[in-house]
C-alpha cells in the first residue's frame, strides 16, 4: 500500500492500481453488514487455503497471521467445517460471476472493499451477498442452532460469504 493508492502485483494483476476512499472496515453501503472481516475468514479456514496465497503483500500483513493457506493445492481439510463448498474459478468466469478488476471473484472484491476501495462492481456484489441469504434460511430450517455438524458443505459456503454460519 502507498498512502491512498494499491499496486497490486501477483499472478493474476500486473501494475494493477486502486483507490482507497473509505477508512478500513468503515462507512459500507447500508445493505451490506458482512459478519465477519476478510481477516477473521482467513483465520477460520476458507477457500481450501488457497485463495490469495500470492498477493499476500496487497493487504495488511496481520490478516495473514493466524490465515490457514496452503499455496500448493487447495486443501478442503483447512477449511473451518472441512469440507470443500467451492466452484472452480472457470466455473465462476463461465457464469460471469468475474469482474475484471477482481479476477479472484467475490472474496477479492470483499478485501478490497473491506480495505476502503468503491468500485462501479460494488452494487452487484453486495446483491450476491445479500442473495446468500438463502442458504442460510435453508440451514435454519433444517439444523438445530449450532449444530454445526449439520449441512457442514452449506455452512462453509455461507461462510466463504462472510456470514458467520457458526451462529446459526
Amino acid at each position: 500500500m502507498n498512502g491512498k493508492h494499491v499496486v497490486v502485483n501477483d499472478l493474476m494483476q500486473i501494475n494493477y492500481v486502486y483507490a482507497l476512499t473509505e477508512p478500513m472496515g468503515k462507512n459500507f453501503s447500508p445493505d451490506f453488514l458482512p459478519e465477519l472481516s476478510p481477516k477473521e475468514l482467513l483465520k477460520l479456514g476458507i477457500f481450501g487455503g488457497k485463495y490469495m496465497t500470492d498477493c499476500v503483500g496487497e493487504f495488511p500483513s496481520d490478516w495473514f497471521d493466524h490465515a490457514k493457506l496452503c499455496s500448493v493445492r487447495h486443501n478442503p481439510d483447512l477449511n473451518f467445517f472441512g469440507v470443500n463448498a467451492s466452484q472452480s474459478l472457470a466455473e465462476w468466469r463461465r457464469k460471469g460471476w468475474i469482474y475484471i478488476e477482481d479476477p479472484r471473484g467475490w472474496f477479492q472484491w470483499y478485501c478490497r472493499y473491506y480495505l476502503g476501495r468503491r468500485c462501479p462492481d460494488d452494487q452487484r456484489q453486495i446483491k450476491r451477498w445479500r442473495a446468500i441469504r438463502r442458504h442460510i434460511v435453508q440451514i435454519e430450517r433444517n439444523c438445530y442452532p449450532g449444530h454445526l455438524d449439520c449441512r457442514r458443505k452449506q455452512r462453509q459456503a455461507v461462510l466463504h460469504w462472510a456470514y458467520d454460519s457458526r451462529k446459526i
